[in-house]
């Protein structure tokens, strides 16, 4: 008899990031000819409503719709503005219509996770189960930040910038388990909360991103809508884990600092799912760890909440072994690239680089 649970069916949430005429563009062409302010404005001004913007199967039951990625007409700007009843109403229209839809499963993209409090805002929804997609994007972001340090002769300083949010705590727990930092560095804004987690994980803790300059490894986790990390913030060869959407790094930071490896964070290998219908700025080949949680608690057939606020130690486990039962289908790291281009990063896929000055040398320096 088989007993392998019945595969869910999921929506995954998303919204235009910062340059909304170029993503509204790949929706359709004429969009890209209005102006960023002139979208926004309608955005919040119109009585807007969310869309079907792609469709995933898995390769290996194809035919079959495992899942619908739905967009919200809010910027990152909207999102993170002062009217909240506008972002609630759009977000409880998104989770309506993919309930409307079939999908008992909801994964939240980008800052649709953070406006809900992780999914707390959420869980009110007796009609379908809500994940963040926080406990996989921060055991993928781990694994990068363990690839990294392997260039290293010595554990390095690894800073976590936004270390006290919902991905950034799960970060710091699972990078202080692993014990692959020499010291681990806890950025962030409220001293209260980055005093309590450091001191459970026996990490040193900043309000100043000055401080990440003398970090090896630097890994962004914040929820700002623009870039914060600037070129003074970096000592040399430093290498920086860019986790947000909207990323918190530019390509103008690349061109000033070519010494500096910049890494596109969060990012699965998913070869096995298959995507038809607009663009979510990766390759078909690839997708956010958090739409890839989503995908896997559907292809575990998961039903009810998943990951709600802060991801545990034990989610991220979780997460990582039903990726191991899915694997003929992907869900690995993805090869680092740089702003969707190649790079080579010492340790992950280029040879380690020389060892970095001691603490000692510096300090002369």
């Amino acid at each position: 008899m088989d007993t392998t649970p019945q595969r869910t069916r999921f929506a995954f949430l998303v919204h235009p990031r910062t340059d909304v005429r170029a993503d509204l563009a790949g929706v359709h062409p004429l969009l890209g000819l209005v102006p960023s302010g002139l979208i926004e404005r309608s955005m919040a001004r119109l009585p807007l409503k969310p869309w079907v913007h792609a469709t995933i199967e898995a390769s290996d039951a194809q035919g079959e719709v495992l899942g619908e990625i739905i967009t919200l007409p809010l910027s990152p700007r909207l999102l993170l503005g002062p009217d909240r009843a506008l972002v609630q109403r759009r977000v409880d229209e998104a989770v309506d219509l993919a309930v409307s839809r079939g999908a008992e499963i909801v994964g939240l993209g980008a800052l649709t996770a953070p406006v809900t409090a992780g999914g707390a805002k959420l869980r009110r929804r007796t009609d379908v189960g809500v994940t963040n997609g926080n406990a996989f994007t921060a055991a993928i972001t781990v694994q990068a930040v363990e690839r990294v340090v392997g260039a290293f002769d010595e554990p390095p300083v690894v800073a976590l910038v936004g270390a006290t949010g919902s991905v950034g705590t799960a970060v710091a727990r699972a990078t202080a388990r692993a014990g692959i930092a020499s010291e681990l560095l806890l950025v962030g804004r409220t001293p209260s909360s980055l005093a309590a987690l450091a001191g459970s994980l026996d990490a040193s803790w900043s309000t100043d991103l000055a401080d990440c300059r003398r970090a090896d490894v630097i890994v962004l986790m914040t929820s700002a809508a623009d870039a914060v990390l600037g070129s003074e913030h970096l000592k040399p060869g430093a290498v920086v884990v860019d986790d947000t959407q909207p990323r918190n790094t530019s390509e103008r930071l690349a061109a000033e600092r070519p010494d500096v490896v910049i890494v596109d964070g969060g990012v699965v290998a998913t070869p096995g799912l298959v995507r038809r219908g607009h663009p979510i700025g990766l390759p078909d080949d690839r997708s956010f760890a958090c739409l890839a949680e989503t995908a896997l608690l559907a292809l575990g057939g998961h039903r009810g909440h998943g990951t709600i606020g802060r991801p545990s130690l034990e989610d991220i486990d979780r997460m990582t072994g039903l990726s191991a039962r899915f694997a003929h289908l992907g869900f690995r790291l993805a090869a680092p690239t740089a702003f969707g281009r190649p790079v080579a990063v010492p340790g992950w896929n280029a040879p380690a680089v020389l060892p970095a000055p001691s603490r000692a040398e510096e300090t002369v320096a």
